[in-house]
């Protein structure tokens, strides 16, 4: 069943489980340059690098007149330092972003500075997974929550919600590109050492852990979902499984083994509609796809949909003439 994305046609690696599957091509011939190590990260990787006052207005969309004020009030400054001239960190540009969003739903100067004031004091200095903070609202009272469980800096008005991971993917594409150039390189490497990893039991677990670790450094690796919700279904998990498959297809929404992977498994759950349109989707990416349009036929004939599953059957044999699901196909037809 499970359908391994890679990056390239040439990297393909499809494994089908169950009807329509059986077929798996040869594995990922690495080419030598991809062998070759990578750079450390960055020494200005965003969550360690401090931002001048013109970095962060260009971030924040708040003119240095703005930033001068928030600064002078004591609700936001730059405790960082560059050059011998004093920088925003990380920390700051939280803050910072808090509180422009906190004024924009029109809550008071004194409010607005407690609650600052408030997350300085109980956010540690960035350590916590970003993806596990946010700064929310639920029209009674600003909280920031965390791994740890919630806490409340002030009580407000306004709902104000953002994820801190979405600051930090701002900081990297706006004003740390090669930053962020640099993790998309290294989660590359890490993904291609997993994928020679996640076929077999033994080895699974340290497969996942390198997918997982892919992920910290580009959590847009959409490739990486699809290959952990591999694992998670040959686990039993299929919540995790669907959960990740549907991850990848919101970073990528055309791809196609995470929607035959979908496909697959809304079949053997008897939504053979659901089946039908990821199948179809599946197809439309890649029109030559024969697993698709094996699936697709049964998924069809599942629905009593006869003329169209013959059509995929038919569509199947043109592209895999010969084997065993072939022979399959024409019995299917003969019926």
């Amino acid at each position: 069943m499970a359908q391994k994305k890679r990056p390239t046609d040439s990297k393909v690696i499809r494994v089908a489980f169950g009807p329509g599957g059986g077929r798996i091509l040869e594995g990922v011939d690495v080419e030598p340059e991809d062998l070759t190590p990578l750079p450390a990260p960055s020494q200005r990787e965003p969550l360690a690098d401090v931002y001048t006052q013109s970095e962060v207005s260009r971030l924040l969309g708040l003119s240095n007149g703005k930033l001068r004020s928030l600064d002078r009030a004591g609700i936001a400054s730059p405790t960082g330092r560059r050059n011998g001239r004093r920088a925003y960190t990380f920390s700051d540009l939280i803050a910072l972003r808090a509180a422009r969003d906190l004024l924009g739903n029109h809550i008071r100067i004194r409010d607005v500075s407690r609650a600052i004031r408030r997350i300085r004091e109980t956010l540690p200095k960035v350590t916590r997974p970003l993806s596990e903070l946010r700064i929310v609202s639920d029209g009674r009272q600003v909280v920031v929550r965390t791994e740890k469980g919630p806490f409340e800096p002030l009580t407000g008005q306004r709902v104000l919600d953002f994820e801190v991971q979405k600051l930090h993917e701002d900081v990297v594409r706006l004003l740390r590109p090669t930053a962020g150039r640099d993790r998309a390189r290294i989660a590359y490497e890490l993904y291609l050492e997993a994928s020679q990893l996640d076929e077999e039991l033994e080895t699974m677990d340290q497969a996942e852990q390198l997918y997982r670790r892919a992920l910290k450094y580009d959590p847009w690796l959409a490739i990486v979902y699809t290959n952990l919700g591999n694992i998670r279904f040959r686990r039993g998990d299929e919540t995790q499984a669907e959960q990740l498959y549907r991850s990848a297809l919101d970073i990528e929404k055309s791809q196609p083994e995470a929607q035959y992977n979908l496909g697959y498994m809304m079949m053997h759950r008897g939504q053979s509609d659901e089946a039908v349109a990821f199948f179809r989707g599946a197809i439309e990416s890649d029109p030559r796809f024969a697993d698709a349009y094996f699936n697709l036929a049964m998924a069809l004939e599942q629905a009593s949909k006869r003329d169209q599953a013959c059509v995929a059957w038919q569509r199947y044999l043109d592209i895999e003439p010969t084997g065993t699901w072939a022979e399959i196909a024409r019995q299917h037809l003969r019926k």
